[in-house]
């Protein structure tokens, strides 16, 4: 005949099983959820100092972009000044030049370069601007 099992008390080994693999479940379940957090708090961390870098490249590129409207304009007043001395320089070299013929004397006129198309022809040394990383800065 088949042999009998002996009836199991409430505090049998496989009742002890399943409370122990329930707590371990349980502690596992609250490390997972632990790690998960942890995890998260180091995201919204990283996020906070991208944004704050993002912020800071934004206010870099803002200033270096009206740095460079300022030259822009800058360079637009120059260009238009060199065009009206060149024009006023024309002027008074052709009084010159009329001068030279109703007088008799040689005056030496030099030509005008077209500083414009030939700006390696300026009468003045071109300065050069030093330029470095830390000039952009915040």
């Amino acid at each position: 005949m088949a042999s009998k099992q002996l009836p199991t008390s409430p505090g049998s080994d496989g009742d002890e099983r399943k409370r122990k693999r329930k707590l371990s479940n349980r502690e596992s379940a609250r490390r997972s959820r632990m790690k998960k957090q942890q995890r998260l708090d180091e995201l919204l961390e990283e996020e906070g100092r991208i944004k704050e870098e993002n912020k800071k490249l934004s206010q870099m590129i803002d200033a270096t972009t009206q740095l460079h409207l300022n030259a822009a304009s800058n360079n637009n007043v120059l260009r238009a000044q060199i065009a009206e001395l060149t024009d006023r320089l024309r002027s008074l070299n052709s009084v010159l030049q009329i001068a030279s013929e109703v007088s008799g004397l040689v005056i030496d006129i030099p030509d005008i370069p077209d500083t414009l198309l030939e700006p390696w022809q300026l009468p003045c040394p071109i300065q050069s601007a030093p330029a470095s990383v830390d000039m952009f800065q915040c």
